[in-house]
């Protein structure tokens, strides 16, 4: 169309009723008097807009994951780091669940003898002193440790007292060769002495050579006098080996002992010894005898063999 006066007034007219249709729409709201109109257009361009959508959206997905391949991957970062967050957790709790139940099977063990004990944590182990078995533990003078205590945990004797700081002690180990506590053997009076052989069991001099001993009985420590440096009662370890009595004035038995020394953790300083001796009750149960089967095997003559009348006849 030209650009012609006429062509200017139909263009302004237009434009007018443009602006009066959309006024009436407003003011008519729900009502409005074009809303059959917009819902005609709306089925009849319809169709062509979902189509034009359709055509265009793939395209649209596809920068918009351009665009968004970067925050994708920052948020696959941050994942992966909260997934190693988690797994680090997990193993925090593993080690948490661990040292509770060292916790409770130490106490268990104190409530069953009626020790009183300091609970301390292991913060070293090794040659503190020289190239002695030992352990420096986290509590010291200020939290009443004084020397020559007696030390556990939840399995049996760890060692005692040998050093004592402002805030942390060191502990001799039972597998030292330098550590020597005074035994008696489960359900008897049969006493000796343990010492330590670094890594293999301990030696157990008994004092009556002809005690009868045999592999798999038990030994707790005999106790001292004041109750230092051991309190009686504590579980030592069973015996493994008992050399042949060749008839001299005591009998040598190897005992493995409860506690083992490479994977100390959680352990307690007895503070306080018990009123009465607890002899063999701290002792965990013993296990059960697994039953061995008995089998029962039956020969059955063959039908075939001759019987001895049959061999004579025949003879």
């Amino acid at each position: 169309m030209r650009d012609t006066r006429e062509s200017r007034l139909l263009l302004v007219l237009l434009i007018a009723i443009a602006f009066a249709l959309i006024t009436v729409d407003i003011r008519g709201g729900e009502d409005s008097p074009v809303d059959g109109a917009r819902q005609g257009a709306a089925t009849v361009f319809g169709p062509i807009e979902s189509g034009v959508s359709a055509a265009v959206d793939p395209v649209g997905n596809a920068v918009s994951a351009i665009r968004d391949s970067g925050e994708r991957h920052d948020r696959l970062a941050a994942l992966e780091k909260e997934n190693a967050a988690l797994k680090a957790r997990l193993g925090s709790d593993d080690r948490s669940r661990s040292r509770l139940k060292q916790l409770d099977k130490m106490l268990k063990i104190a409530g069953q003898g009626q020790y009183g004990i300091k609970g301390a944590e292991v913060i070293a182990i090794g040659a503190a002193q020289g190239f002695s078995w030992t352990i420096t533990i986290d509590v010291g003078a200020k939290d009443g440790i004084k020397r020559d205590m007696t030390v556990l945990n939840g399995e049996g004797l760890v060692g005692r007292v040998t050093t004592v700081g402002p805030n942390t002690a060191t502990v001799l180990l039972a597998s030292d060769p330098d550590f020597t506590v005074g035994t008696r053997m489960e359900s008897g009076d049969e006493l000796g002495f343990a010492s330590g052989q670094g890594d293999r069991p301990l030696r157990v001099e008994l004092l009556n050579g002809k005690a009868e001993v045999k592999k798999g009985d038990r030994l707790v420590t005999f106790g001292s006098q004041a109750d230092r440096p051991f309190v009686p009662g504590v579980p030592v370890g069973v015996v493994s080996r008992v050399d042949p009595s060749g008839g001299g004035l005591t009998r040598t038995l190897y005992v493995t002992p409860y506690v083992g020394f490479t994977k100390l953790d959680i352990v307690g300083v007895v503070v306080e010894a018990p009123k009465k001796n607890p002899r063999d009750t701290v002792l965990p149960p013993k296990p059960k005898p697994t039953p061995r089967p008995t089998v029962t095997v039956t020969v059955t003559p063959s039908a075939e063999a001759p019987v001895d009348g049959q061999n004579q006849q025949e003879q």
